[in-house]
Order: structure tokens, then C-alpha cells, then sequence
């Protein structure tokens, strides 16, 4: 059995607003148009996940929204946010799904990539992970809780910059 992962992190946030908590900081208008593209893109790749790990801050969720994916199971949690690659991985570890979106933030994002796959893309901004950069991992474990590091095969790495030129 082969699950799949769908590792976003969040599309470009707004600092307008120098009041605002981190947390609740939203998407800007690149952010929007960045997650809108990327869903579509997944949607064209047949990448529908079945269940999405999210981090709790506003501009995880909205990144979520604007691509417009459905999923039976949706979990935003504050573990996620600002996690570190060790707190990715035992999140993902109790996933139950058969492909997950997993949203999150950097730096946790980037050593998490870095660190789930066998061997990284050929692609020069995998190691810094911009928002809303997604790659396609796949395991061959049969269970989330198998799945360890230097264990994923990536099939796809992406950036929003590649859909909207």
C-alpha cells in the first residue's frame, strides 16, 4: 500500500497590519492567488487528500481555503504551529488517511522536507521551502506510523511562481 503526502507550507502572509498577532496574520494578495493556483494544480494532478493536517494560524487556514480541496477529516491544530520537523513527524505518525495535506510553517517546514525523502528534487528552493512550495512524497509503508525519515520518494515539487507565470 502506498500513501501519499502533500506537504504545503502556508501561501505568502500580510504584515499590514504591525498590530496583529502573529497567529492571526492573514494571506496577502499574492498568498491568495499563490493557494488558489496551487489547489487547482492538484486538482489537475488527480491529488486529493482525505485527510488534512493543518497548523491553527489564520494563514494556514485560509491557504487551505483558497484550494478549495475537500477532505473527509480536517484538523487544524496548534501543534503545527511553528512546529519543529520532530513535531511534524509524530503528527503525521497518527494520521489515518491515504493521502494528507499537511500545512505548516518554516523553518519546521524546510527540515522536515529535507528530512522525510530519500533524496531531495533537483530544484534549488527545496532547502528553503517558500510559501506555499509543495511536494509530493510518497511511502510504502502501510501505516502513517511506520513512516520515518530518509523513507519518502518525491514524486513532484512545485512552486506558485510555476503556475502563475
Amino acid at each position: 500500500m502506498t500513501l501519499t503526502l502533500i506537504l504545503t507550507r502556508h501561501a505568502k502572509s500580510s504584515w499590514g497590519d504591525p498590530g496583529l498577532p502573529d497567529h492571526a496574520r492573514p494571506l496577502n494578495k499574492r498568498g491568495r492567488a499563490s493557494a488558489e493556483a496551487m489547489g487547482i494544480w492538484l486538482k489537475k494532478q488527480g491529488l486529493l487528500p482525505d485527510q488534512v493536517l493543518s497548523s491553527s494560524s489564520q494563514r494556514t487556514r485560509e491557504t487551505y481555503q483558497r484550494m478549495a480541496l475537500t477532505a473527509r477529516s480536517t484538523t487544524f491544530t496548534d501543534d503545527l504551529y511553528h512546529a519543529s520537523a520532530q513535531q511534524i513527524l509524530n503528527e503525521l505518525n497518527h494520521a489515518t488517511g491515504q493521502t494528507v495535506l499537511l500545512l505548516g510553517h518554516n523553518p519546521g517546514m524546510a527540515e522536515f522536507a529535507s528530512q522525510i525523502v530519500q533524496a531531495p528534487p533537483h530544484a534549488e528552493r527545496f532547502h528553503d521551502y517558500p510559501t506555499c512550495a509543495t511536494t509530493v512524497i510518497t511511502f510504502s509503508a502501510p501505516k502513517w506510523d511506520e513512516v520515518d525519515w530518509h523513507s519518502g520518494l518525491v514524486q513532484d515539487f512545485i512552486l506558485p511562481r510555476q503556475l502563475l507565470e
